[in-house]
């Protein structure tokens, strides 16, 4: 069972500014040279786009000239709804009707600006879309709100498929979409074909969730779209390097997705520029982490690791484990 999945990266990870000699790496930060950095990572194929932030002086047209040009393809846009102090207060959950309007129509520009880039796939991370204080929300309107907003955007563009992306909380206390069975609930209740879920590691951490378990959800409920590797220490965000905390439940969820047939891109939704790494380094240790996990995925015998799983056999299954990671 092959598995060989493309590889791409927050673009805003790259902000970081080493102490270099090099020109280039002085260069205002515009979303060009935030690109031509991620092309500096050897075997990074893809990036994905903040909407509106990374478009805000580059048209589509531009920017898919600016890809090509350093050998990069668009994974996907993912929606930014801090633009607008507003949106603090929710996105499509807002009190005002106004502004959910603005979030709903910023959200089909957005999708209009990805099929002009040639791509297929937007992301929703419903952060702003939550709650504080007991006694602050109608729970029935915030639900139904959402649930408006989110059809809307999808049939707006049929052909895209329109990935949701959960967290637990951050901003809001408490975010109105937190976790995958709520999630999978909201997609089933609207029944729309072309909704997904995109699974964020440290999101699942934080809304503490079993990674693998989460992604066979999403396969049998609705549809993967997204994946994006981390790692956390599971109280918040983190944006670890991959598999630097949790490196049995990474192995685990690439072993699921491998199983899955997942087909899309490994996204690295890490933060090094939080702490001043070296971004190019960190995004490549991150994709010689996975590949290597991979090729010990490879080296499982898959008979043997599907007898212990059906006997529920934690012991054998650490020993088999440690095995291959040890070599014990």
């Amino acid at each position: 069972m092959t598995f060989s999945p493309v590889f791409a990266t927050r673009l805003n990870s790259f902000k970081t500014r080493p102490a270099r000699a090099e020109a280039s790496w002085e260069t205002p930060l515009t979303t060009e040279a935030l690109i031509e950095r991620a092309a500096r990572v050897q075997g990074l194929t893809q990036v994905d786009l903040n909407y509106p932030d990374h478009l805000e002086s580059s048209s589509p047209q531009q920017l898919k000239v600016v890809l090509a040009d350093h050998g990069l393809q668009l994974n996907g846009l993912a929606m930014r709804y801090y633009s607008d102090p507003a949106y603090r207060s929710g996105a499509f959950t807002h009190p005002d009707a106004a502004v959910r309007a603005r979030a709903i129509d910023l959200t089909k520009q957005g999708l209009d600006a990805l099929q002009a880039l040639d791509g297929d796939l937007m992301t929703l991370w419903l952060g702003q879309d939550g709650f504080d204080y007991a006694f602050q929300v109608d729970y029935s309107k915030l639900w139904a709100w959402e649930l408006e907003g989110i059809r809307q955007v999808a049939e707006y563009a049929p052909h895209v498929r329109i990935s949701i992306e959960y967290k637990p909380k951050e901003p809001r206390a408490y975010s109105l979409l937190p976790n995958v069975s709520t999630t999978l609930l909201a997609i089933q209740t609207l029944g729309l074909p072309n909704l997904g879920v995109t699974l964020d590691m440290a999101h699942v951490l934080y809304a503490d969730e079993q990674p693998a378990a989460a992604a066979y959800l999403v396969a049998r409920y609705s549809q993967l779209y997204g994946v994006h590797l981390n790692d956390a220490y599971g109280k918040r965000d983190d944006g670890l390097m991959v598999g630097s905390v949790h490196t049995l439940a990474t192995l685990e969820l690439l072993y699921a997705l491998r199983k899955l047939g997942y087909s899309q891109a490994i996204y690295f939704d890490t933060f090094p520029n939080a702490i001043g790494l070296d971004p190019v380094a960190e995004c490549a240790n991150n994709i010689r982490i996975v590949q290597r996990m991979i090729q010990l995925l490879d080296g499982l015998d898959e008979a043997t690791m599907q007898a212990i799983l059906d006997e529920q056999d934690a012991i054998a299954g650490q020993r088999y484990i440690y095995g291959l990671l040890l070599g014990l």
